[in-house]
């Protein structure tokens, strides 16, 4: 089918620095097609760019990172115009001239730092906070226990107007990466932000092509329109509206009749979706992205490493594929996806294979499972099938009274998994923020995690791993291996696919592109020709 992989992963962190203009684009401007109306899910819990967890296309719209991957793996700046080290330890960072906030306040180094220091402060509780741990002064303002003597990071430091700098915790020379486009806690806020951070949430202002006129209220659709003095590229649409659904079969359903236009393509409908949008209506992007079965480390009942293994090997993920996923995805070897670079394809060995016999033996020799066994995933986003087909496999092969449970939506599901109240197996997964190992394994097995509680028990093994290879300046890849030795040996969760980031469009898409991070560039959209 012609739709079918017309994105590409990111091949490699490898990178080039660009160094890109603020060309125009030549199908922008006044006589750009007037909106562009995207089917999504509500934010949660709100859109600062520190806070938001789903909604990622929406504020990557609306703000611009200091720089950007391309699909290709290859870094441009777009804010920044250089980012730089001697040692890989102290950056200096020098912004582009001539930028604004949609207020019309200029955008400053001050503003950076600001923004960087209040989502670092742990009594914010900002969701994205992780990211930022990397600097230096990050554990000051999240010590273990009490509140943290300070509110700034010792790390930044404002040289002037258009330059800071910023000292790691350690050498890190993907740090330039890390400063990409889905690293949301990065981006800045103008000072008017921080007297109601509430306010501002419902109603961002960013420093990007688009400008929030309609703000966030519960179920209610978020528009944007092109702002004028926009200093990067400018995008092809003049706005965008942004439709919450609470159920993704509705959104499809609706992008099928034509009244949305870019809508995530459901789990349950990628064995049927050929059948029913025409082959350049569909698109599936190489993501950097894996799916898990997360394990509640705080039940004991999981304790014993031989469970885990046990449900592991319990499950037909070759099976699942091509019945549900019609082998869009790939059944996951290792605890990242195999498009990352020096990815450790294979080492979860044979507890990523299905044999029920072996799994049943090794469940018995770990005395066993007593009562129900829940597994739970967020309700209204098409994963129903998919989890009842895990826990027929767990009732089969191990003799176990599994079964699978929905939330009511998501906000309820990861407010349970934040408070550490499920009691069975959940749903996790990760979309790597950028193509590396590194962001995943930090993301998901670290205590500063971009995903709370995905990644079982801390293992200081990990941490450490993860550490030595952010210090060896490898640009392979193959240096974060290591930390998934640690995992493999722990068997803290069970990885199930490497994941295809898919999407359904309606006739007035022409074509659609995805970056590095796998989200479709709404900015970019070629819309068909009236």
């Amino acid at each position: 089918m012609r739709g079918l992989l017309k994105g590409a992963g990111a091949a490699s962190v490898a990178f080039a620095l660009v160094l890109t203009g603020c060309s125009t684009a030549a199908d922008g401007g006044e006589g750009a097609p007037a909106e562009l109306v995207i089917g999504s899910s509500d934010p949660v819990p709100n859109l600062v760019p520190g806070r938001q967890s789903n909604a990622f296309g929406l504020v990557m719209s609306v703000f611009s990172p200091l720089t950007f991957l391309d699909a290709e793996g290859e870094l441009s700046y777009v804010a920044a115009e250089s980012v730089e080290s001697d040692d890989q330890i102290t950056w200096t960072i020098t912004l582009r001239d001539g930028w604004t906030f949609h207020d019309g306040t200029p955008v400053t180094a001050q503003d950076y730092v600001d923004s960087w220091n209040t989502v670092a402060y742990a009594p914010n509780a900002f969701e994205n906070s992780g990211q930022l741990a990397v600097i230096a002064g990050y554990s000051d303002l999240n010590p273990a226990e009490g509140e943290p003597a300070t509110d700034e990071l010792s790390g930044l430091a404002v040289v002037d107007d258009l330059t800071f700098s910023v000292t790691l915790n350690q050498a890190d020379s993907q740090f330039p990466v890390e400063l990409s486009q889905a690293q949301t806690a990065f981006y800045p806020m103008p000072p008017s932000a921080f007297d109601d951070l509430d306010a501002y949430g419902k109603q961002p202002i960013g420093n990007g092509p688009f400008a929030v006129t309609t703000g966030w209220t519960e179920g209610e659709p978020i528009v944007a329109e092109r702002y004028q003095d926009y200093a990067g590229d400018e995008p092809t649409v003049n706005k965008i509206t942004w439709v919450p659904y609470s159920d993704r079969l509705t959104a499809y359903t609706d992008a099928l009749a034509g009244n949305v236009d870019i809508v995530r393509l459901p789990a349950n409908r990628m064995k049927q979706v050929a059948d029913d949008f025409a082959d350049d209506h569909i698109y599936s992007f190489s993501g950097p992205a894996i799916s898990y079965l997360s394990i509640p480390y705080w039940d004991a009942r999981f304790d014993d490493v031989r469970v885990r293994q046990a449900i592991s090997m319990a499950i037909d993920r070759d099976a699942i594929n091509e019945a549900l996923f019609g082998n869009l995805n790939s059944p996951a070897t290792a605890w990242t996806p195999s498009i990352m670079p020096g990815n450790p394809d294979g080492i979860c060995g044979k507890y990523c294979e299905y044999d029920p016999q072996a799994a049943a033996a090794l469940l018995a020799e770990a005395g066993g499972f007593e009562g129900q066994l829940t597994i739970h995933f967020p309700g209204g986003a098409g994963h129903d099938d998919l989890f009842n087909a895990v826990a027929n496999y767990l009732r089969q092969n191990l003799g176990v009274d599994a079964i699978a449970r929905p939330s009511v939506g998501w906000a309820e599901f990861s407010e349970d998994r934040n408070n550490e109240v499920l009691d069975g197996p959940f749903f996790a997964r990760w979309g790597a923020l950028y193509p590396s190992q590194q962001s995943t394994l930090r993301a998901v097995f670290t205590s500063a995690p971009g995903c709370t509680n995905c990644g079982g028990a801390i293992i200081p093994e990990v941490e450490q791993a993860l550490n030595d290879a952010d210090a060896s300046g490898s640009e392979d890849g193959e240096a974060y291996a290591e930390a998934q030795r640690y995992i493999a040996d722990q068997f803290p969760i069970v990885p199930l696919f490497e994941e295809s980031y898919n999407f359904v469009t309606s006739d007035k898409v022409a074509e659609l592109t995805a970056s590095a991070a796998g989200e479709p560039l709404f900015t970019d959209v070629i819309l068909a020709e009236d």
